[in-house]
């Protein structure tokens, strides 16, 4: 094998060695005045981030755990909240839902399609009773981003909170938490953020806050209001992960030396190289529109075996992508274009591809010349910015 490692997964993605080698240094006691330090002057960038003026909360937790936490201090036993579920981590905001006792209005939607703004709205004013509405902004298993925008529009002016599923969309496409009336945003330190595992960064609203106040406790370590008192003074609430902590640190210095719209206009671009190679190749994309920045799902053709491609690229080229789940499993393929990738990496992605589909299917691209005309459309996309750039 000749080819360099190549992590182009939804998540864990590929980590720049300014990261690898501030995560490399030694640790330090975290209840101490240096790290105290770092933690305090992190908060400023995380609120650029997020989009938002209030605290950007730290948590020792893959994103999961903060998704849980939300569930978990903004709601009571009974309450009534609408789930949209259209993809595997819609299904984990209804599994954990459950599991907290909630009243769950379940509203399915297809996978590779976003969620109906008007039939929402139909079934809020169905319902005048629900707390809260839990979603995605980009459903990782689809590749699909969801209005966010849109929906909280329908709720700022209600007793209704927003929580959105930020993973796979936080730096990497636009989501300003307090212009989008977001009631609470959560993200994993895996995606966007260029960081291994191990870190989940949630922010909530006033609106929320106040929830929060009237909400019984009933878990130990995600209590998110002495969370907030700790963040106060430098520190969370329970023991931090040291060197996690130098990497988002590195990883914020990263993503402000230029403005954060610089780093949605490079997503976006490889966003559209990547959809027009697959389609260059005479595959499908999964999401036809709606699509997020992070990845691109790919509908594979009949007779093609999504898990033995993802194997066979691993072995023959140590390119690592992701396959379908639950039931998309072996159906489609899932090209992550988050973290420290650039335009090399999915061009050789998509070179691998296509030779892994000749030797394995004998399928040809539709477009002989597709690595240098997919090369073209980065270059034209990152010319012409995103939409609604500013």
């Amino acid at each position: 094998m000749y080819c360099k490692y190549r992590l182009l997964t939804p998540g864990p993605t590929m980590i720049p060695q300014e990261i690898e080698l501030a995560m490399a240094k030694h640790v330090i006691h975290h209840r101490k005045e240096e790290f105290k330090s770092i933690m305090i002057k992190l908060q400023e960038k995380l609120r650029l981030l997020f989009g938002t003026k209030n605290e950007v909360l730290i948590l020792s937790s893959s994103g999961t755990g903060a998704m849980q936490a939300a569930v978990f201090n903004l709601f009571n036993r009974g309450e009534k909240v609408i789930v949209i579920q259209g993809g595997k981590f819609g299904k984990r905001w209804h599994e954990i839902a459950k599991i907290k006792g909630l009243d769950v209005i379940l509203m399915e939607v297809p996978w590779g399609e976003a969620v109906d703004i008007d039939k929402l709205h139909t079934l809020i004013k169905r319902n005048k009773d629900i707390s809260g509405i839990l979603v995605q902004a980009s459903e990782t298993s689809t590749g699909v981003l969801h209005p966010v925008e849109e929906i909280g529009k329908l709720t700022k002016d209600e007793n209704i909170l927003l929580v959105v599923d930020g993973i796979s969309a936080v730096g990497i496409s636009p989501l300003p938490m307090d212009k989008y009336y977001i009631d609470c945003l959560i993200t994993g330190s895996q995606k966007g953020l260029m960081v291994p595992p191990g870190l989940s960064l949630i922010s909530l609203s006033n609106k929320a806050w106040e929830k929060a106040k009237n909400v019984k406790r009933e878990d130990f370590y995600f209590y998110l209001l002495g969370e907030r008192e700790k963040i106060k003074t430098g520190q969370s609430l329970y023991t931090s992960p040291v060197t996690l902590i130098y990497g988002l640190k590195a990883s914020m210095e990263i993503l402000f030396k230029k403005p954060l719209q610089e780093t949605y206009k490079k997503y976006w671009a490889l966003t559209q190289m990547t959809r027009w190679g697959v389609s260059a190749l005479g595959l499908e994309c999964f999401a036809k529109k709606n699509y997020t920045w992070g990845l691109t799902s790919v509908k594979l053709s009949q007779g093609v075996d999504g898990q033995k491609l993802v194997k066979y690229l691993a072995e023959k080229f140590n390119l690592y992508i992701a396959g379908g789940q639950d039931h998309l499993k072996g159906k489609i393929i899932r090209i992550g274009h988050m973290g420290d990738v650039d335009f090399g990496d999915i061009l050789f992605a998509l070179s691998a591809i296509s030779s892994a589909l000749k030797t394995l299917y004998n399928l040809t691209p539709k477009t002989p010349d597709f690595l240098e005309q997919a090369f073209s459309k980065f270059q034209e996309a990152i010319i012409n910015g995103y939409p609604g750039m500013e």
